[in-house]
């Protein structure tokens, strides 16, 4: 079934409220409740001392009204006196914002003392849970982030990582190319971490730093995976991550977990009315793509987030319920509201939940009801069904970390140019993966497109070589090709070892910042084009546009490379969202992918497939009316508030409207 619940935290309510909350979570059609991610000094008061009995009554509550528990690990907020007795468990930040206790993540992933206690209080829990039928399953700790610690521990791990990795100094030098500015190493114990700017060092170093310090995270996590892995049966693991993008390889992080989550706060500002709906659209492919499948979210919004920065704005009426349904139409097999209440007290009493301080279920309530009623009742249609897709986006976490480490132009941000490529397949109606690896790629993708893989290897160029000879389609855009896996750059011609597969060179390169310059297609077209500008030299490539000012104009900016039975394009600068769109569209026609090219602004398309039969979902994730045209008659199943079986081939949507189609 799809699991639509809450995220309820019993510890801070009188228990004479949780069996009111139970009941109307009830009739309001939750089916699953998150707890206990932030609890440990209720569950562990003092070390070593257990206090369970709290905890069970409120799941046995639940389990009494048929509501099942997805349990968190509470080890994002370590207790004070694990803080007091062990501050090896600190972690030691440039900013230190983190770094002290009562506030929360405030842990090293490194610290022995910290990886014991969450030991003993996974094990714990999940010797008492794991066969717990309610229990259906777990979270691993909350929303991991990347700290750049430089503890006693870290350090001494990134040492032992160093020499696992490369087996001896004079490998390491030469692979971080330490020749420079009189860096080599004679000893291990002279490498160290200091609280400076990192704007000078060397970027081999710091690229390696940040992958041990996300294999950090990873190998912290598989503490508590084996623990629950140990002591329970038939219950899944998760971890919610949140925002992006976020400095962790989250592909590596979801490998031994079940499914992925996300944590969804869209934007409630008129101002981000527009971008907002195409930027979580992004969010939520991704976090499909960390598993290839379907997946959660853990953290649905309820309500304006604030605390500790103003208060958003108040949320267009439909927005809440508009929003659930585009987690779901795009993968969520699972929605979870954060919160069921807001806060009384502590740091996020003004992040607001989906019943405010005054305590009376109000329009954000009802919103969530009647999502949570047609989610169930359609729940027997949709749920095991699955996006297929032939369009994938590579997001590459080497290639993004080196970028951050290393600016390359004024305005230019790797993720942002990705939210342009995304956001311009799916104003056509494209329906798009985002993958975070190369290899063992599906053979039902015929379009994939590389933002920037800036960090590539033969390997990497064999796997996107073989794709295109077997008659696939990529677009690769500028600074691709430029370091090898060490983050030294490779003295060849531009994109290095990509070269051949596009057919072309860059002879020269000019960084135009924020300057706006143009390029003129073959069918006559002109476009806007920023950040950045290969000045082309084809090989076997044939050009498909050139500059159309500054020195270069007449210079290719853009070219086709035939090769084997498929096509390899080079976008040698970065144009503005039209241009995408339109090349984008034509590839998909010759590919024989669907499109949409006159979608409204604002109304987005999926569909999610089940033995042979298609759900359509069209959102209208705008203030305005938007009246769609459907290629095929299909069922509507849920058109706004209307229930009618008749086949229908369009249809008008109010703000913020949802339409659930069978086709």
């Amino acid at each position: 079934m799809l699991r639509i619940g809450v995220d309820y935290y019993p510890e801070h309510w009188n228990k004479k409220e949780w069996k009111t909350d139970v009941l109307l979570m009830k009739d309001s059609g939750v089916n699953v409740v998150r707890m206990a991610e932030f609890a440990w000094s209720r569950l562990e008061p003092e070390e070593g001392t257990y206090d369970f009995q709290w905890l069970d009554e409120a799941i046995s509550l639940f389990e009494r009204h048929g509501i099942d528990v997805v349990l968190g690990i509470p080890t994002m907020t370590p207790p004070q006196w694990l803080s007091q007795h062990y501050p090896d468990s600190l972690p030691d930040l440039p900013d230190q914002h983190l770094s002290h206790p009562g506030v929360r993540g405030h842990r090293c992933y490194n610290s022995p003392s910290m990886r014991i206690l969450t030991a003993a209080i996974t094990k714990q829990m999940a010797q008492r849970y794991g066969s717990r039928k309610s229990v259906i399953g777990w979270q691993t700790d909350n929303e991991f982030s990347l700290h750049m610690c430089r503890c006693s521990n870290c350090l001494s791990g990134f040492r032992n990582w160093l020499k696992e990795k490369y087996g001896d100094l004079k490998t390491l030098n030469q692979e971080w190319g330490t020749v420079v500015w009189s860096g080599g190493f004679s000893d291990w114990e002279q490498i160290a971490l200091y609280p400076t700017n990192e704007r000078y060092f060397n970027p081999s170093l710091l690229l390696d730093y940040r992958r041990f310090q996300s294999q950090s995270v990873t190998s912290y996590q598989q503490i508590q995976i084996d623990e629950i892995r140990s002591h329970s049966r038939d219950q899944w693991i998760t971890h919610n991550t949140w925002s992006a993008p976020l400095p962790l390889d989250l592909h590596e992080l979801y490998d031994e977990l079940d499914f992925a989550s996300f944590d969804y706060y869209p934007a409630t500002d008129p101002d981000k009315a527009k971008s907002n709906p195409y930027s979580g659209a992004l969010l939520l492919d991704r976090t499909r793509g960390f598993k290839q499948q379907n997946f959660w979210v853990m953290e649905q919004f309820g309500g304006m987030p604030g605390s500790w920065m103003p208060v958003w704005r108040s949320p267009y009426p439909g927005f809440l319920r508009a929003f659930a349904w585009q987690s779901v139409s795009r993968g969520a097999d699972g929605v979870v509201f954060f919160r069921w209440r807001s806060a009384a007290a502590g740091a996020e009493q003004y992040w607001h939940g989906l019943i405010d301080h005054s305590n009376v279920p109000g329009r954000r309530f009802k919103e969530f009801q009647q999502f949570a009623r047609e989610a169930n009742r359609l729940s027997d249609q949709i749920f095991g069904s699955e996006m297929q897709h032939k369009v994938a986006i590579l997001y590459d976490f080497d290639s993004h970390t080196a970028l951050q480490l290393q600016p390359q132009t004024e305005g230019y941000d790797y993720y942002e140019y990705i939210k342009l490529i995304h956001r311009s397949l799916l104003k056509s109606g494209v329906g798009v993966d985002i993958l975070h690896r190369l290899d063992n790629l599906p053979e039902e993708y015929r379009l994939l497109i590389l933002p920037s893989l800036f960090v590539a290897d033969e390997e990497s160029a064999s796997h996107i070589e073989a794709f295109v000879r077997k008659g696939g389609t990529v677009v690769a855009l500028p600074r691709s090709g430029v370091k090898q896996m060490n983050n030294q750059c490779w003295m060849k011609p531009l994109p290095g070892p990509l070269s051949s597969i596009f057919g072309v060179s860059v002879k020269e390169y000019d960084p135009i910042g924020s300057h706006v310059h143009r390029i003129a297609s073959l069918d006559g077209h002109s476009y806007e084009c920023s950040y950045w500008c290969d000045l082309l030299e084809a090989d076997t490539a044939e050009t498909v546009a050139s500059y159309d000012c500054d020195f270069y104009k007449g210079t290719p900016a853009v070219t086709r490379n035939k090769l084997g039975q498929g096509e390899a394009f080079y976008v040698g600068t970065f144009p503005e969202e039209s241009y995408l769109k339109a090349l984008f569209t034509r590839l998909c026609n010759n590919l024989d992918i669907e499109v949409y090219p006159d979608l409204p602004e604002g109304i987005h398309m999926t569909r999610r497939i089940k033995d042979g039969t298609e759900y359509v979902f069209v959102l209208n994730l705008s203030r305005e009316e938007q009246a769609v045209s459907l290629k095929q008659r299909m069922k509507p199943l849920l058109v706004d508030d209307d229930i009618t079986k008749k086949s229908i081939d369009s249809l008008t949507l109010s703000p913020y409207g949802v339409a659930v189609l069978e086709l």
